[in-house]
């Protein structure tokens, strides 16, 4: 039997959200309009039904888009609230966006040049700030781009995104996956890639879509299209603006490297007309490995949602059995210090150890300066905000050795931090370590 999801007839979930009209469903799960009955804000509910998640071998998918939007809060990103649980269904309660897709309005034919460029300029400030998070989508396209009630963008699905922990030890992406029209060239190949730059090219596509009305690579026939892609082989129609073609033409590179950055879009002439009323537009990407660590500039940590607590810490009520395949070794701890003082304790003790340091707000990541036998060990550390006076800490391995990381957990950051840890979860057992080195 669920617990607490019907509470009466008007369907009131976790004694917090109305359940209302379904909105949309796709193979694993329902979207519904919801409502907060405490504060009255329309929501968006998303269900997912446990068994058929699991049984599609589908947890991944589920595991990623909850690790990336919680990552990326940004004014053009669909805004996750919570996610919640019972026994058979997972329910992501997200910001509610009720003015449909960006397809809907190119279906219709090609946009005016004003309205594209907006939509355009709103989606580059969006995945610039992903891609500092270390986020690639990997599923950029019109149907994954809604609209507001303000006509603002929002970008959404996560399902097929990555985060720096899927790279191989090459430092790249080797997963096929996307929307064919939307590929870029390198996605096809089994060469590896580079999630950011992939990005940038369905960002080009996209550009060329709001502008023509129409797609740069289009073929009845899968195989002509591929080769049209590898080629970067379309013409722009008649009417499309002699500016915007320029960029365009630097989006869809079929070399990534020689591919226009996300800076270099921001530089475009024609990107930067109106460009004043686009928020979070300066770019966050560069990250000094070698800088000294920086004071943190925001007021609070980003908040820990007090279900991700519980689950993290309570085995009654623990997710992970949704992502069994999950290979990520880290541990947690809980702390009563303030996040600055966590920052400046953990940044001082990665300095006195060698390690190089770079640090965003209140993510910290930590590389050794000498090669390990995968390479050199880069930890990740990032505070979040429970409640007023208690923190939380989660340590990951994003690349290198597990035996050196291990090593590194026990022998030196435990010992160091006990002055400032409340309690440890996640412990590093025998079996963590031998399902994961």
């Amino acid at each position: 039997m669920e617990h607490n999801t019907i509470e009466d007839s008007r369907n009131i979930i976790f004694r917090k959200y109305e359940m209302g009209r379904l909105l949309g469903q796709g193979t694993f799960a329902k979207v519904y309009h919801g409502k907060n009955i405490v504060t009255s804000e329309n929501v968006a509910i998303k269900v997912i039904s446990k068994q058929a998640v699991k049984k599609a071998g589908m947890m991944e998918a589920i595991e990623r888009e909850i690790s990336a939007m919680r990552l990326v809060r940004h004014p053009n990103v669909v805004e996750i609230r919570e996610v919640l649980a019972t026994r058979g269904k997972i329910y992501f309660i997200m910001e509610y966006i009720k003015g449909g897709e960006l397809f809907n309005k190119i279906s219709k034919g090609r946009l005016k040049e004003e309205y594209a460029r907006k939509y355009f300029q709103q989606l580059i400030s969006a995945i610039d700030y992903c891609h500092s998070r270390g986020v690639s989508h990997r599923d950029l396209k019109p149907e994954n781009l809604l609209l507001d009630e303000h006509e603002n963008l929002k970008v959404s699905d996560f399902g097929l995104s990555a985060l720096p922990e899927h790279l191989r030890h090459d430092g790249l992406l080797h997963t096929q996956c996307g929307t064919p029209a939307y590929l870029a060239p390198e996605v096809l190949t089994k060469k590896g890639y580079d999630g950011a730059k992939s990005d940038i090219w369905s960002c080009g596509v996209i550009l060329f879509a709001l502008l023509s009305g129409y797609l740069p690579f289009q073929d009845l026939n899968m195989m002509k299209m591929y080769r049209k892609i590898f080629k970067a082989e379309y013409e722009f129609p008649p009417w499309f603006p002699p500016e915007a073609k320029k960029l365009v033409s630097k989006l869809l590179v079929v070399d990534p490297n020689k591919r226009l950055s996300i800076q270099g879009i921001m530089r475009q002439s024609w990107f930067q007309k109106g460009v004043k009323h686009v928020n979070l537009l300066c770019s966050v990407n560069e990250i000094n490995q070698d800088s000294e660590l920086k004071e943190v500039k925001l007021m609070s940590p980003r908040f820990y949602n007090a279900f991700e607590f519980i689950s993290s810490m309570s085995s009654g009520f623990d997710l992970s059995s949704l992502f069994e395949g999950k290979k990520k070794l880290g541990s947690m701890f809980t702390s009563k210090c303030s996040a600055s003082v966590i920052m400046g304790k953990i940044g001082s003790l990665a300095k006195k150890l060698n390690f190089q340091v770079s640090s965003k707000e209140f993510k910290l990541k930590m590389q050794g300066r000498t090669e390990g036998r995968k390479g050199r060990l880069l930890v990740t550390v990032e505070v979040f905000e429970v409640a007023a006076e208690v923190a939380v800490v989660e340590l990951s391995k994003s690349s290198g050795d597990t035996l050196e990381y291990v090593r590194f957990c026990e022998q030196e950051f435990r010992p160091a931090l006990k002055d400032i840890v409340w309690s440890w979860q996640g412990e590093l057992s025998d079996c963590q370590l031998n399902c994961n080195v």
